[in-house]
Formats: structure tokens, C-alpha cells, sequence
């Protein structure tokens, strides 16, 4: 038993040692609040004050925690990280995200690592962890405790920032050991989600890839679902199971989400923004946006801009 204890003592104590070092090489490289891709793959985050709604699109990704915590919404699903544990996401969903801890002696700092499609699948099969095939009601997103040897992979990767070319020899391998990690853990079936081509949570990432690409167009679920070989009540429950949200739910969020960004660029006013994400009526427009945002698009710009928020990117954060 006191052996047991011990090997507990050392972990918690190499856990703990691995969290200050990723701390402090994030603060060094992000002095200032905001995020940076400090390598291919690899972003930094720093808030130095809670944050108030952020909307993005996550991709398939790793996020992890040096210092603070942070909740992210998936429709109504609210999941809350922290140090101590990591959010995974398999495929790219519209997110809405809040830093809740975070202060200028303790600023929130992340690491959120992209986890490529080809690599996931590779270490999958070489590792004999590929499994059986799922049924596409894993939810692509989740929250895990994280464990000391993932921590400290991705502790070497941030280490290779450093030391370029290091980072393009050793930056792969430190990938693969992720993915492996991860595989080893609780979330094998949101990597097979990334990973496997024959199964209902394939069908699903592909549907999402249609949507994102297709957001300003009209959605018709009978004709996506029969392109999928899908029933449309399947598709329906397949899809919310994996989302938390329906397929026109999802759509809504992706226009709503591009057409802030455009009115942020400020190439744009409403209208137009509103025509170009595929709304024909400017009023409906505006009240979708105000639903989703709290204000009109005009009040919510000029909100953002006067807080100096500065375009939101479009791409997913930590």
C-alpha cells in the first residue's frame, strides 16, 4: 500500500512540475493577451481576465491547460476544463466559449494541439487500437482528466518551439505519442471518429464538412442524408448525438458565426453580410443574430470594436 502511495506522491509531483514549466514557456512566448500558432499545428493562448462569450468553429483538436480554466457550450451541453483536465474534439463544430479563471498574476494559458486525420489513422491501425467500428452516437467532443504522460508530451512538443530544427525532426514523433495516448485513454472512440471511413460517425464528420462548406446554401436534410445512405430520422439522431444540435441548428450558428466575421472586417454592412451567408430577408437576419449574439448586428460591431475584441478568428481556441 505505501508503495502505492509513493508512485501516487511522484506522479502528482511530476504532474505538478510539468504544469509550471508549461506555463511559464507559454508566458514567454505570448507576453501579451491573445493567441499566436507558434509552430504548424501547435497555438498558444494567453487572457490575463475572464472573457466574455467567444464564438468559434473548433477542429479536430487537443486543448490543454497550463494555468486557469475555461467552459465551452456545445448547444446546451456545457463542458468546464481546467490543468487537470483536457478537451478533445473530433470534428469541426460551432462552438461558444468563456475563460472563467484568469487574472495578471495567474493569466489563463493553453496549448491546443491540431490532431491530423492521416496521423490519427496510421497510429490507430500500426497500434492495433483502430477497434471496431462505432455508432456514430459518441459525442465529438469531451472533456477527460488528463494524465501526467500526456501532459508530458505535449510539455516536449512546446519544448521544440525553441529549437526549429528540432521541431521539424522530433515534432512528429511527439504527434504520434499523443494520438497513442490518447488512444490508450477514454476518448479511443471520439479518435475513431477522426479516423475510421466505414461507419455511421463518418457519415456524420462528412456531413459537418458538407455543412461548413456549404453553410450559405440551402440545406435539404432528404437529399444530404440519402448522399450518406442515411435514413432521415437516423440522420437526425445521429447528428444531435454527436453535436447536441440539428443539422439546421448547426447550419444557422456557421452563417451566423461567418457573417460577424465579415462584419468585423468591416467590408460590409448587415444586409449585405446577412445576403452573402444566405439569408434573403435582412429583418430575419437581424433577429437570428440578435438571438444568437444578444444584440443587432450593428450594436453587437460596435460593442465589440469600442472593447477592442478585434475580429474573433475563425478557427477554433483552447
Amino acid at each position: 500500500m505505501w508503495i502505492e502511495s509513493l508512485a501516487e506522491g511522484r506522479d502528482l509531483e511530476r504532474a505538478r512540475a510539468s504544469r509550471d514549466e508549461l506555463a511559464e514557456r507559454i508566458a514567454r512566448h505570448l507576453t501579451a493577451d491573445g493567441n499566436v500558432e507558434a509552430a504548424p499545428g501547435l497555438y498558444l493562448y494567453r487572457e490575463s481576465a475572464p472573457t466574455g462569450p467567444r464564438y468559434g468553429v473548433n477542429e479536430a483538436s487537443l486543448c490543454v491547460m497550463a494555468q486557469g480554466s475555461k467552459v465551452v457550450f456545445l448547444g446546451t451541453a456545457r463542458y468546464r476544463y481546467d490543468p487537470f483536465h483536457y478537451l478533445l474534439v473530433s470534428v469541426g463544430l460551432p462552438v461558444v466559449s468563456h475563460v472563467i479563471e484568469a487574472s495578471p498574476e495567474r493569466p489563463y494559458l493553453a496549448v491546443r494541439v491540431v490532431l491530423d486525420a492521416a496521423l490519427v489513422t496510421e497510429v490507430l491501425v500500426e497500434s492495433g487500437l483502430l477497434g471496431a467500428r462505432e455508432d456514430g452516437s459518441v459525442r465529438a467532443l469531451a472533456v477527460c482528466q488528463l494524465e501526467p504522460s500526456l501532459l508530458d508530451v505535449v510539455l516536449r512538443l512546446v519544448r521544440l518551439v525553441e529549437a526549429p530544427g528540432d521541431y521539424k525532426a522530433l515534432a512528429p514523433l511527439a504527434m504520434r505519442e499523443i494520438v497513442y495516448r490518447l488512444a490508450l485513454g477514454e476518448q479511443a472512440a471520439r479518435l475513431r471518429q477522426i479516423a475510421v471511413v466505414d461507419c455511421r460517425a463518418h457519415r456524420i464528420t462528412k456531413a459537418i464538412e458538407v455543412l461548413r462548406e456549404n453553410f450559405a446554401k440551402p440545406i435539404r436534410i432528404p437529399s444530404l442524408a440519402r448522399q450518406l445512405g442515411m435514413s432521415v430520422s437516423g440522420f437526425h439522431h445521429h447528428f444531435k448525438a454527436a453535436t447536441a444540435m440539428s443539422p439546421l441548428r448547426f447550419q444557422k450558428q456557421l452563417r451566423l458565426q461567418a457573417a460577424r466575421r465579415l462584419l468585423l472586417a468591416g467590408e460590409v454592412d448587415a444586409a449585405t453580410a446577412g445576403y452573402r451567408v444566405g439569408y434573403d430577408d435582412p429583418s430575419h437576419f437581424s433577429r437570428e443574430y440578435k438571438r444568437v449574439f444578444g444584440e443587432p448586428p450593428r450594436r453587437d460591431v460596435e460593442r465589440l470594436r469600442g472593447a477592442a475584441a478585434g475580429p474573433e478568428p475563425a478557427r477554433g481556441g483552447a
